[in-house]
């Protein structure tokens, strides 16, 4: 499935330049006055539905027993069921460092905190995802997220541009090297029992994830007195193998797509949420979803988060896996994956659009 031995980042990305939102939000003041390209009014009604509903707790998996022989089995299970009937689930006992989680979370706040011209001396450049400000505006008419965000591709190593990872506060890029390392192992793990679910050797996965690619997005989204009038990301489903998301400051706003309705997730103190991206769906034939997601508002709070993307080797060919397959009727297109990324990055979100493209 692999095309050749090049390695090549996901980072290229055009964006165009659009206000700070953090920025905009403290000159608001509080004020309802929201700049109209924020303002959704295709989402209002079910927004405010949300906001009656009771959240509603996403399956556990416990990594602990997943990893041991006595409860491997249940726990695989488990495993599979929310794979199948839900697209995510929370990760309990996933052995990250507390106290690394903990810095982390002091840092990722301390930067955001930041002056806004310091934190621009990491702004994005033309065409790069990488660095400080947003991404997916691709007309001057669109919607825009009440949103501002840091992304740093960490894995592998060589992608790495560090012109992009802030030196303040101090801590910061050893914080985030030691957590980018830390979730490279729950990847492999949760990799591995994947394909066993599936029925495929892990190896095959391995070669698929070789070098573990990854790409840390660090959201911020400010309060805003019209909460259930913006949106702090559009929905949509992610590219990847799997999402693993933190929760920094403890204001939850995911949403997700279930049964065709929106849910308000609750999730446990000090798990990860995982969530199965669009390259779990195409290589398992669509016997694993990759699910609509997106962030909501809070009126008072800013709400922190970050998000750990898990991609496929640049230059595989993406396709629904030989092994899973046999004789059933064959779901989606074949596309190199650096091409699919590619125009995920370089359109607006839409939903599931991108791997729709795919379906046969």
């Amino acid at each position: 499935m692999v095309q050749n031995d090049q390695v090549h980042s996901i980072s290229t990305a055009d964006s165009l330049p659009v206000p700070n939102v953090q920025a905009l939000s403290d000159s608001l003041n509080g004020s309802s006055q929201i700049p109209e390209r924020y303002i959704r009014p295709e989402s209002i009604a079910d927004l405010r539905r949300c906001v009656c509903r009771d959240k509603v707790e996403l399956p556990v998996v416990d990594l602990a027993r997943l990893k041991d022989p006595a409860f491997s089995c249940e726990e695989a299970a488990k495993l599979e069921s929310a794979c199948k009937e839900w697209g995510f689930f929370q990760l309990v006992n996933h052995e990250v460092p507390e106290n690394l989680i903990r810095q982390l979370k002091v840092d990722v706040m301390e930067f955001f905190n930041m002056p806004l011209e310091e934190k621009n001396a990491y702004q994005q450049h033309a065409g790069d995802l990488q660095g400080y400000g947003q991404a997916f505006v691709q007309s001057d008419e669109q919607k825009l997220d009440w949103a501002d965000m840091l992304y740093l591709t960490t894995r592998p190593n060589s992608d790495r541009k560090m012109m992009f990872w802030p030196t303040s506060p101090s801590t910061f890029r050893d914080t985030v090297d030691r957590y980018s390392l830390e979730l490279t192992r729950v990847a492999k793990c949760l990799f591995h029992h994947i394909a066993k679910n599936l029925g495929v050797e892990p190896e095959i996965f391995q070669e698929i994830f070789k070098d573990q690619p990854q790409g840390l997005r660090f959201n911020y989204y400010p309060p805003c007195a019209k909460a259930d009038e913006v949106l702090g990301i559009t929905p949509h489903s992610d590219v990847d193998g799997i999402t693993l998301l933190l929760e920094v400051n403890d204001v939850q706003g995911l949403q997700i797509r279930k049964d065709g309705e929106w849910i308000m997730a609750n999730n446990l103190s000090g798990a990860l949420i995982v969530n199965i991206g669009d390259a779990i769906e195409v290589l398992s034939n669509g016997i694993y979803k990759s699910i609509e997601h997106r962030a909501t508002i809070n009126t008072e709070k800013e709400r922190i988060s970050i998000a750990a993307f898990h991609t496929p080797d640049q230059q595989i060919i993406l396709e629904p896996l030989p092994e899973i397959v046999r004789d059933e009727k064959i779901n989606f297109k074949s596309i190199i994956y650096q091409e699919f990324i590619k125009k995920f990055l370089n359109t607006e979100l839409d939903g599931k659009s991108q791997l729709d493209m795919l379906r046969l």
